[in-house]
């Protein structure tokens, strides 16, 4: 195999073909993607039933724009001009399901026309198009029925759907699965019954990152919630060992709420300026997780160094090796999980 025969497969599989501008960059960075519905050798084309925007996205859209049919024109917008729905504010999009309509032959997906999916990828780097205008979304709801196309890459990752949930509880429940399979995988490395903290411990993210850390051993398990209205749901699913209120953009509030500091703090918090407040819930020697796009890991980065804080920061990229399956699994397995994604 030649250089230049190498280069090019390395480029179809992570989508650089597929960018319009500025040239060079990968998918995710670029302003532009060219979204047209015909797979290549090694993509699939997914005919699209409903994308699901993270929380970060969706709240900054709706702060901005208020009603929802101006978020509806929002992301319309968004979509039609970039190829791709990334917010231009917070970075971040979502992911979605529908079915594949077409398979490149030499696709490494495993995935055949018919199959109903969820991407796994942010779309973010999906190349994607809308077909009905969104006509039949209200925008209230980070769920957005529609009628499109979108397109895989060799190295995207999907999941089949299940056949025992909704879709839309499955939906729900892939959107955030990294979260879990990395809160497991940190806790177990920690020791012996380590205390963890979960900010944002009554949301999608956050119930899940509970549930995991007490099979992976955690002692102590601490869940911080912003309302009364939260915490008494996550009482009643009986996720936490103890559930604090405070808001976690308030460092010193949290602190305070959390008491004695944890080997591991989670952070679930879909707006911006929760990083101090975990750094400081967090032990010398102790992990912080950041699995919110609203994070500012400069900010992050400096106030460790500010409060001499000894910890150790790991952003949560959303992919764990069988992360879908630990997530579903959890749902399957945890009734008070369940009611909690079935109420939102």
């Amino acid at each position: 195999m030649t250089s230049s025969t190498l280069d090019q497969r390395l480029q179809t599989a992570y989508g650089l073909h597929r960018v319009v501008s500025p040239a060079g960059v990968l998918p995710q960075q670029a302003d532009v993607l060219d979204a047209t519905p015909a797979a290549g050798p090694d993509e699939v084309v997914v005919d699209v039933e409903r994308l699901n925007l993270d929380a970060a996205s969706y709240r900054q859209l709706r702060e901005q724009h208020g009603s929802g049919d101006a978020v509806r024109a929002a992301v319309l917008e968004i979509v039609e001009r970039r190829g791709k729905m990334q917010n231009p504010v917070t970075g971040s999009g979502g992911m979605l399901f529908g079915t594949v309509r077409e398979v490149g032959p030499d696709s490494p997906l495993g995935l055949a026309v018919g199959d109903r999916i969820a991407t796994l990828v942010s779309l973010t780097l999906t190349p994607l198009r809308i077909a009905d205008g969104l006509s039949t979304w209200d925008g209230d709801s980070e769920q957005v029925p529609c009628a499109g196309t979108a397109v895989l890459f060799g190295r995207s990752i999907a999941a089949k759907l299940p056949d025992d949930l909704p879709d839309e509880l499955a939906l729900a429940v892939l959107d955030v699965c990294g979260a879990p399979a990395l809160t497991d995988r940190v806790v177990r490395g920690v020791g012996e019954s380590p205390s963890v903290c979960v900010l944002g411990g009554g949301g999608k993210s956050g119930s899940l990152s509970l549930v995991a850390a007490r099979r992976a051993g955690a002692g102590r398990l601490v869940a911080l919630v912003p309302t009364e209205t939260e915490a008494a749901a996550v009482r009643e699913a009986g996720l936490a060992d103890e559930v604090v209120l405070a808001d976690a953009r308030d460092p010193v509030a949290v602190a305070a709420a959390v008491g004695e500091q944890v080997d591991v703090t989670v952070v679930c918090v879909d707006v911006p300026g929760c990083e101090h407040g975990a750094i400081l819930a967090t032990c010398d020697g102790g992990t912080v997780i950041f699995f919110s796009m609203a994070t500012s890991f400069p900010a992050a980065a400096l106030g460790a160094e500010g409060l001499a804080a000894d910890v150790t920061m790991l952003v949560g990229n959303g992919y764990v090796p069988g992360h879908a399956a630990f997530a579903l699994d959890l749902l399957r397995a945890e009734p008070g999980v369940r009611s909690l994604f079935e109420a939102r």
